[in-house]
């Protein structure tokens, strides 16, 4: 299995969670006329400290991917299947917080 792969996996896990936590809620356009940029303003942060953090722990050789899992391409010497995981987590995060308060308020 390719990182890739594994990677699409969860991407496509937290799309579902998220549009699973917006059909259920209240008021769809208010919450993401809220959310866009705080989103956005924390994925840019996320993906600048990816960047950072994974070329300077890849160049320090605490970690080594196998080239027959990446798809090759790269930021630095960090492949771009390693962006999906934070990715998933900011999609992750806000879905899971609609869906928890709508629980308890029911």
């Amino acid at each position: 299995m390719t990182y890739l792969l594994l990677s699409l996996g969860f991407l496509a896990v937290a799309v579902v969670v998220l549009v699973v936590a917006l059909v259920g809620a209240r008021d769809r356009a208010a919450i993401v006329r809220r959310w866009w940029l705080p989103v956005l303003i924390a994925g840019v942060m996320l993906a600048v400290l990816t960047a950072v953090f994974d070329n300077a722990m890849i160049a320090s050789g605490l970690m080594t991917y196998g080239e027959s899992h990446i798809s090759g391409a790269r930021i630095g010497l960090v492949p771009v299947e390693d962006f999906a995981y934070p990715l998933a987590g900011l999609l992750l995060l806000p879905a899971l917080w609609l869906l928890l308060r709508r629980r308890r308020r029911e």
